[in-house]
């Protein structure tokens, strides 16, 4: 995980800079800590089980696992990949996923215990679908 030097006083600003240079995964684990300590600022306050299924929801892969996904599908569309990086991209491919399949029962689950549908839960969690691929 890499570390990232700040000062003591932050202004919003700087704040933002210092987010700017998280990872993808880091990013999204920020956004689930802090889904799970806004509420503390309003009436509703988390159930450890929707805290828990936040922090899983956010998780992702692990950001070597991600670049190394993304690189090889950039070869991919470039028609460079050899056989064994292909053998490599369909694993990976497995793995990602298997990774999104869990993150969709998770949000399925929060959505159930929040009695809302999932579509207006991950609206509220800002959470986009990924584009489809033809």
């Amino acid at each position: 995980m890499p570390v990232i030097q700040l000062k003591a006083e932050l202004s919003y600003e700087q704040l933002v800079n210092v987010v700017a240079q998280l990872s993808r995964s880091e990013l999204e684990r920020l956004f689930a800590e802090v889904n799970s300590v806004r509420p503390l600022y309003e009436e509703h306050r988390l159930s450890s089980a929707e805290s828990e299924l936040l922090l899983k929801i956010n998780q992702g892969v692990a950001d070597t696992v991600q670049r190394r996904y993304d690189k090889l599908i950039a070869k991919r569309n470039k028609k460079t990949l050899t056989q064994e990086e292909y053998d490599e991209l369909l694993k990976l491919t497995d793995q990602m996923e298997l990774s999104d399949a869990n993150r969709m029962e998770y949000l399925t689950e929060l959505a159930r215990i929040r009695n809302k549908p999932l579509v207006l839960l991950m609206d509220e969690l800002g959470i986009i679908p990924p584009p489809l691929y033809a």
